[in-house]
């Protein structure tokens, strides 16, 4: 699987995944220019992924579709993604581009978020949309605190080695609040300079890997004693579960400023 990174807007990315056959997978086409500048340089589009409604994530499919009418669009079931071909769900799996793809459903960014997984040799690949970011998730909403966390603990569950492709690049934000959180995380520190590097070099911080995910991201680690007590500081008594500490780590992101 060859992966490129489409800048689009101000921190979109638009995913795509060539296979051996030569075709792309296109994931979360926000705008058409920069797959039509990649085709232009020899991509070559088969198919669409879209992982929920938002506009930054669907706005370029009807332009592509205008260049490639023959192109399949793989969509959840959700009526405000007009441009679907196939509507997929939960479990559901096809192949397109020449890969398997498993859809995982996530709601809580929004009520019908999917990711997509693909199982490749030498660790799999998610496209977790706006559902799973680097060192972060994603506001919720339309699902609730317990939908998301339910989502982000079957992500967690897949190997360790999947790489993650998400739709921004926030990583540097993300980490100046998991660094609040989690003071003395070492793996986390080394991921932000590692992350700054990269910026630096005006270079994606993507991919991330899952294990480094499990490793950093508070909102993977709700269960982690450091965490726990750095909520219960916020709340002013224990949290009752990890749904609980969850609501309260996005609570305190959407407030936070640098």
């Amino acid at each position: 699987m060859q992966l490129q990174a489409l800048n689009a807007f101000s921190d979109n990315y638009i995913w795509c995944a060539t296979g051996t056959d030569g075709t792309a997978l296109v994931v979360d086409p926000g705008e058409a220019a920069p797959v039509l500048a990649a085709a232009d340089a020899g991509l070559r589009p088969s198919a669409i992924l879209l992982t929920h409604h938002h506009h930054d994530h669907i706005g370029g499919v009807e332009e592509l579709l205008q260049r490639w009418p023959q192109l399949r669009v793989f969509a959840p079931d959700d009526a405000r993604i007009g441009s679907a071909t196939d509507v997929v769900a939960d479990g559901a799996r096809f192949r397109a581009a020449g890969f398997e793809l498993e859809v995982i459903a996530v709601p809580g960014h929004t009520s019908t978020h999917v990711a997509y997984f693909c199982g490749v040799p030498g660790g799999g690949a998610l496209f977790s949309g706006d559902t799973l970011f680097s060192l972060g998730c994603g506001r919720l909403f339309e699902g609730s605190p317990l939908q998301m966390h339910q989502s982000l603990s079957r992500l967690a569950v897949l190997p360790a080695s999947t790489r993650l492709y998400c739709g921004h690049e926030y990583t540097l934000s993300n980490a100046a609040f998991a660094r609040v959180v989690e003071p003395e995380n070492a793996a986390l520190a080394r991921r932000t300079q590692e992350a700054k590097h990269m910026r630096d070099n005006a270079l994606p911080t993507l991919p991330s890997t899952l294990e480094s995910e499990l490793a950093c991201n508070p909102f993977l680690r709700c269960g982690q004693p450091r965490v726990q007590a750095a909520v219960a500081g916020r709340l002013g008594h224990q949290p009752a579960d990890e749904v609980e500490v969850f609501a309260e780590l996005r609570r305190w992101k959407d407030g936070f400023s640098e």
